[in-house]
């Protein structure tokens, strides 16, 4: 059977300083509509000898590197030692986990990025959530509305939940790697350890422990 996969099923709770935002969420989209305010009550408790305030709503960690080109709207949180590079683009309610990057040419709005995260090329993260240590290659992108602007439904092989959201990227697990200018439709969710292969086109689940090949998909099971 292939279920859709929980929020306690994708995401390692201790990698992410927006741990508390997941706690009655059933799946992760759930949190969507929530992460600008969780920004705005959480940053008026950070530690001000490790976080700057910029403006009214955006606190970056003195520790972390941002390009004098890159734009940062707020509510939004720059974790320690994360790095935001040339011409990124964050346009709010944005979380950047410790050790992450931001690279180049990036767009990022709506989302959490979790601990030691590479978005590193022309990159687009919109309405969704990414995993620890995961990491999008070079152009692939996050589709968060579907052509026909109907609502979001998450589909498996097994069922399908209406999300009753006009706008929902995709929400990849731990350890997810996703190929070069590859495309993830709306409402996609990638489980923990896959893979997906450059060039793809991904819609729906795809399990953890996996690997994603061609425009419609192969699965094929990583051996342990």
């Amino acid at each position: 059977m292939r279920k859709i996969p929980k929020t306690a099923e994708l995401f390692d709770m201790t990698k992410t300083i927006a741990a508390e935002l997941f706690e009655h969420s059933v799946y992760p989209w759930d949190i969507l509509d929530d992460i600008g305010g969780f920004i705005l009550k959480l940053g008026e408790t950070l530690d001000p000898d490790k976080f700057e305030r910029c403006g009214d709503d955006v606190w970056i960690a003195k520790s972390a590197s941002v390009a004098a080109s890159a734009e940062i709207n707020g509510p939004c949180i720059i974790d320690e030692n994360a790095e935001i590079r040339h011409c990124a683009y964050i346009r709010g309610k944005a979380i950047v986990g410790k050790g992450s990057v931001v690279g180049n040419s990036c767009e990022v709005k709506n989302a959490v990025i979790f601990d030691s995260v590479q978005v590193p090329h022309f990159n687009y993260v919109g309405d969704s959530v990414l995993g620890y240590k995961s990491h999008m290659g070079a152009g692939s992108v996050t589709s968060n509305v579907k052509s026909d602007k109907t609502l979001v439904t998450v589909k498996s092989e097994d069922e399908a939940v209406d999300t009753e959201r006009k706008k929902m990227g995709a929400m990849l697990g731990d350890y997810v790697e996703v190929g070069c200018n590859s495309v993830l439709c709306p409402g996609t969710i990638v489980g923990r350890n896959s893979t997906v292969y450059p060039l793809s086109l991904v819609r729906g689940v795809v399990p953890e422990n996996s690997i994603f090949k061609g425009g419609r998909g192969v699965f094929n099971k990583i051996s342990n």
